[in-house]
């Protein structure tokens, strides 16, 4: 009897074990530039406290850009600390997760890493982004806006002759290291994180290898894994490494790793880059999606439960709204170029993908699509560290459902720690009468806000100026939330209970819940949302004019009714038979 319980017993445990969902983080677009690095020619700046020297971006080249440069180094420790806290041990980067590449990033990235793979047995897998590399072979490069202890810019390139300072600006210096790498530096420093197999691994594969799950052996997959054997031809001149991977981490989890980077010859000698995305690699790497196609089928045939990941959306990330967006802002606005053509999903779909998950937009999305009424594709965007708001994908993965949580990152420990760097810079700028930047931004309480603030600074300093129609901008920026409402309802009574805002406001808030989805909720007044609602529910009613500027307004409530309303995006789960999408508390 004792023999048959203890039977029972450890068949429970067994089944139990089968059961247990697999659990993966992703974690995109990290953009981390290793603050504390040794440069061979620039000490840094000296922070009260601290024993190393910082070598900084300045807050002004911050605030024009999608992504912050320098918090991201306390970023990135800070998540890893959490998913180590939850007792995750699988972790995939889509992508972007260096600066630009640069080998001084690269490494410290791998030391990063390798202190969370050594101390919590986490296993990294990692794809290629735009950022990294951002050429196939490594290019001279450098930045002219590091900070130096004065508040003015510190040109630092890789070499001699690629910049010439201004005359507001330091002398050059000059750190090898900053170049930007290519394929074979990049993968081989960060060999351990995916790009080439392990002993661990139930199973690894590349587009090129000859081999199968039936006759898999390490030493096939590590002669496979060379860069040498892994390329495509661009051209009768030119081949290109593809550093795409599948790999089996365990027992029934196939991982596939995409990359989805591609490389154009131009007329003027150079390639392109690869930010495009999907766009470009379906018709220059089709090796990889017919490889794509048969890894899917593979995987139903073994019964594993296969996650694609890669840098580049595969649907579209405006809620479905790009062609309006189009119409609203112009054509080469809001980075559409990078929209995923309609045949890229369904491609993905055919072949048999149905969870993929990307970065490189920075925002919070889920796209679907369906065809012929089975073969379904969800792409799930995961937001970046480096952007409003931060945070990260948890999934949770059976043979019937995946989940889907998001994870927002509010505290994080050091944040605040370049402040005083900042004000030497502001006070450099506003002694000299240059352009400043709001310094509110440093009165910061915790790391979502300091995103917040980077948001708000950057639609000011760029979107607005560089993307929208100056008449339209002044005249939305400046109406009440009763004069917007009186524009599109001939109801007076409805404006009498509203709040007081802007329409500035709706435009930052609009920018809000693009990058965000319904995370940004928390970040508006619930009254004035349901203001929003009720403006959008009246527009629609007909009740405007059609003269240009009411007709752009139209246009702009229509792309906000779309944002406010797209799929779930915080925490969902997926059917993985249907496709259904149910959102979840």
């Amino acid at each position: 009897m004792k023999r048959i319980s203890l039977l029972l017993i450890l068949m429970s445990l067994t089944i139990t074990a089968q059961q247990e969902p697999d659990k993966i983080a992703f974690v995109a677009d990290i953009h981390l530039l290793d603050i504390y690095a040794d440069y061979e020619n620039f000490d840094g700046i000296e922070i009260d406290g601290k024993h190393q020297k910082a070598k900084i971006r300045s807050m002004s080249a911050q605030l024009h850009s999608t992504r912050l440069f320098n918090e991201n180094y306390f970023v990135l420790k800070a998540v890893l600390d959490d998913i180590a806290a939850r007792g995750i041990k699988l972790v995939a980067f889509p992508g972007d997760y260096t600066d630009d590449g640069q080998p001084i990033n690269i490494n410290g990235l791998a030391e990063i890493l390798k202190t969370y793979k050594d101390q919590y047995d986490i296993s990294f897998f990692i794809t290629t982004g735009n950022h990294d590399p951002v050429r196939p072979y490594n290019i001279s490069a450098g930045k002219n806006d590091f900070l130096a202890k004065d508040g003015r810019n510190q040109p630092i390139y890789s070499e001699v002759g690629l910049y010439r300072e201004k005359s507001n600006e330091h002398k050059v210096l000059i750190e090898p290291r900053l170049e930007k790498a290519g394929y074979n530096f990049i993968l081989n420093a960060l060999a351990d994180f995916g790009f080439f197999p392990q002993q661990k691994y139930r199973y690894w594969e590349t587009p090129f290898s000859n081999y199968n799950t039936n006759n898999y052996t390490f030493q096939k997959a590590h002669k496979a894994a060379k860069i040498s054997n892994r390329r495509y031809s661009v051209n009768d001149s030119l081949s290109i490494p593809d550093a795409s991977y599948l790999v089996e981490p365990k027992e029934g989890l196939w991982l596939l790793a995409i990359d989805g980077n591609s490389y154009v010859p131009q007329k003027d000698g150079n390639l392109s880059s690869a930010s495009i995305g999907y766009n470009q690699t379906i018709a220059h790497k089709k090796h990889l999606f017919k490889w794509i196609k048969t890894v899917a089928e593979r995987a139903k045939k073994l019964n594993k439960r296969l996650v694609a990941f890669s840098h580049y959306p595969a649907i579209d990330f405006n809620e479905n709204a790009s062609p309006e967006l189009e119409k609203f802002l112009g054509k080469n606005k809001w980075q559409l170029e990078r929209v995923p053509q309609e045949h890229i999903a369904e491609t993905l779909a055919e072949a048999g993908i149905k969870l993929h998950f990307a970065g490189h937009m920075h925002i919070n999305d889920t796209g679907k699509r369906i065809y012929n009424n089975k073969d379904f594709l969800v792409n799930i965007q995961t937001p970046s560290l480096a952007a409003y708001i931060p945070g990260y994908k948890i999934l949770n993965l059976d043979k019937d459902f995946a989940e889907i949580e998001t994870v927002s990152i509010n505290e994080v420990p050091g944040f605040d720690e370049l402040f005083p760097l900042y004000k030497l810079e502001y006070e450099y700028l506003k002694n000299s009468n240059r352009e400043i930047w709001n310094i509110d931004i440093l009165n910061s309480k915790n790391y979502h806000d300091f995103t917040e603030y980077h948001l708000e600074n950057l639609v000011k300093l760029r979107f607005l100026p560089n993307d929208w129609d100056t008449d339209f901008k002044t005249y939305l920026s400046n109406l009440t939330s009763s004069d917007l409402l009186k524009n599109v309802s001939t109801s007076s009574k409805l404006s009498q209970n509203f709040s007081e805002w802007k329409g500035y406001d709706m435009i930052l808030d609009f920018y809000k819940i693009r990058n965000a989805d319904k995370l940004a909720f928390q970040d508006i007044p619930e009254q004035r949302l349901k203001e929003y609602k009720t403006i959008i529910a009246e527009a629609k009613a007909g009740k405007i004019s059609e003269n240009k500027i009411d007709k752009r307004l139209l246009q702009f409530l229509s792309i906000f009714d779309k944002f406010i309303n797209g799929l779930p995006a915080n925490h969902f789960k997926i059917d993985l038979h249907n496709g259904d999408i149910q959102e979840l508390e």
